[in-house]
C-alpha cells in the first residue's frame, strides 16, 4: 500500500465533516507539504475525532504552533 493510499485510509473518520476536509486536503493541499509537514499530518490523524473536529471547525486552536499552522492549511483547502 502506498503512503498516499495509507493516509487516505487513515483519513476515513467517524464524522462526515472530517472525512470531507481530509479528503479535500489530500486532493488539493497535501502534495505541497515537505517531509516534516507530511509526518506531522500523519501524526495529526492519530488525534481523537472530537479534538480534530474542534480544531477543524475553529472552535479551539492547537497549542502547538506547527500543528495550528497545519490545521489552518487543511481548513483552507476545503472546497465550498
Amino acid at each position: 500500500m502506498s503512503d498516499l493510499a495509507r493516509l487516505r485510509w487513515k483519513c476515513r473518520r467517524g464524522l462526515l465533516e472530517l472525512d470531507l476536509l481530509f479528503r479535500d486536503f489530500l486532493d488539493h493541499g497535501y502534495a505541497q507539504l515537505d517531509a516534516e509537514q507530511s509526518a506531522r499530518f500523519d501524526a495529526l490523524l492519530d488525534y481523537p475525532d472530537a479534538v480534530l473536529l474542534e480544531w477543524m471547525m475553529g472552535r479551539i486552536t492547537p497549542t502547538d504552533t506547527d500543528v495550528a499552522r497545519l490545521v489552518e492549511q487543511i481548513r483552507s483547502s476545503a472546497r465550498p
